[in-house]
């Protein structure tokens, strides 16, 4: 069953955000929804502001920093 060039232009347009994190999952091996550890340094106060947040909203500071940005 051959396709049509319509059809794969249509079928390309329709999911370009899927072949564009499968081409960037070829490139890196990476998911751009996977969850990666890393360490950072902050200071004492940031801490602490983090930590009433997470203790008002109940969300894990990771999120709370990912919903900032």
């Amino acid at each position: 069953m051959c396709m049509k060039d319509s059809e794969i232009k249509r079928i390309l347009k329709e999911n370009k955000k899927a072949f564009e994190m499968l081409e960037n999952y070829d490139k890196t091996q990476e998911l751009p929804f996977q969850r990666k550890r890393i360490d950072i340094t902050l200071s004492v106060e940031t801490i602490n502001k983090l930590k009433k947040i997470k203790e008002k909203t109940g969300k894990p500071i990771s999120q709370i920093i990912e919903d900032k940005i």
